[in-house]
């Protein structure tokens, strides 16, 4: 897939194709007959929704104005923004309808969407980071922790790109609170730029005084922490069969390895056997090498933010700096190369994985370092 491909609304009149956007992207015919609140969507489903939001973005001028990547990219994650609905849409005791949780599954399905259809992987994450922050505008200015969390998002998605959407998903519906909550969006677009993280991330003096910030809650952005790391921690990260062996053996083939294939193969136990037993032998020898000062490679899936988190909780507490190294592979080769391991993973659980697949983001660690084939 390729943005040129693609049936995006260009000039002169930015006409929206919408048969040809469906055709397109097929799985947007689930979003028929989903039901929304109609206080906040008198105009019908989520399907209705939807095309309403796409002639929206084509109609901002703003959009209009942007380079041909960055209005393909912002119209997919407005076409796509509301794909997690059917997932999460529930009718509540008192008769209301929510879908709360939709942004964070949208996400994910639409990582699953574009990678298989094979578009390019920053690309993909920037609308996949679009489609997971696209309601923060509504409400940033009303959070006790506006500041933190704009620069949190301003690491992950662009800002000013977040503003667009937000925009063109309040356009596109019937909702009495339209007014007040562009207004929002409005002071989101200036708190941004206020604070130097609308187009760009916000700087920090150092990648440690960043890693301490996102990891600390209160600490001041612009203190230059002391870094007193004492070594380098490498979390590997990426789905069964995307290189992450090729990648430890061109890039620290000198560093002790800790690896979850290995330890199972050690104890005799199978793929989803003896989790427990296996975490902790991890564990244990990730300790000794923290404990010693000494850089080692973490050899896993890694392939959600909280199970990432434990990881790096574990090693940031022995003061080390983490480096996460992000493999990928395209979907026919990721498949191949899984067939060929000694330990191949069933096809259902890389499918139950990519359920739950997060590509590792900035906040995360000191370095993310992507190697995409």
């Amino acid at each position: 897939m390729r943005f040129e491909d693609l049936p995006i609304p260009a000039p002169p009149d930015f006409r929206v194709d919408w048969p040809a956007l469906l055709a397109a992207f097929p799985s947007l015919a689930e979003l028929a007959d989903c039901p929304q609140d109609p206080i906040h969507h008198a105009e019908g489903d989520v399907l209705i929704h939807t095309e309403m939001v796409a002639r929206a973005m084509a109609e901002i001028p703003a959009w209009r104005a942007l380079p041909p990547d960055e209005r393909a990219l912002t119209f997919l994650a407005a076409l796509l923004h509301d794909i997690g609905k059917p997932a999460c849409t529930r009718t509540e005791s008192d008769g209301r309808i929510t879908s709360r949780g939709h942004s964070r599954r949208g996400e994910i399905m639409v990582r699953g969407l574009l990678y298989r259809a094979g578009l390019d992987p920053i690309a993909r994450e920037a609308i996949c980071a679009l489609v997971r922050f696209h309601q923060l505008p509504f409400f940033l200015i009303n959070l006790d922790d506006a500041e933190r969390m704009a620069f949190t998002v301003s690491w992950i998605a662009r800002c000013d790109h977040l503003s667009l959407v937000a925009e063109a998903d309040m356009r596109g519906r019937h909702a009495k609170d339209q007014a007040h909550i562009l207004d929002h969006i409005a002071l989101f677009d200036e708190y941004c730029r206020e604070r130097d993280c609308w187009s760009a991330p916000r700087a920090f003096p150092s990648d440690h005084s960043r890693f301490l910030y996102f990891r600390k809650p209160g600490r001041d952005p612009n203190h230059h922490a002391h870094d007193d790391t004492r070594a380098e921690a490498i979390l590997m990260s990426g789905l069964p069969g995307a290189g992450k062996n090729t990648w430890i053996a061109r890039h620290a083939a000198a560093l002790p390895v800790i690896s979850l294939d290995d330890i199972r193969a050690e104890i005799g136990a199978e793929s989803g056997e003896e989790i427990g037993r296996v975490v902790s032998i991890a564990e244990e020898r990730a300790r000794e090498h923290l404990r010693a000062g000494r850089d080692f490679v973490f050899n896993a899936t890694n392939i959600g933010r909280e199970l990432r988190s434990q990881w790096i909780n574990l090693f940031a507490a022995y003061h080390a700096r983490i480096r996460i190294a992000y493999v990928e592979s395209a979907e026919a080769t990721q498949r191949q190369q899984n067939q060929r391991r000694e330990e191949r993973v069933p096809e259902r659980a890389i499918e139950r994985m990519m359920a739950r697949w997060e590509v590792p983001d900035r906040t995360e660690a000191h370095v993310v370092e992507w190697a995409v084939r």
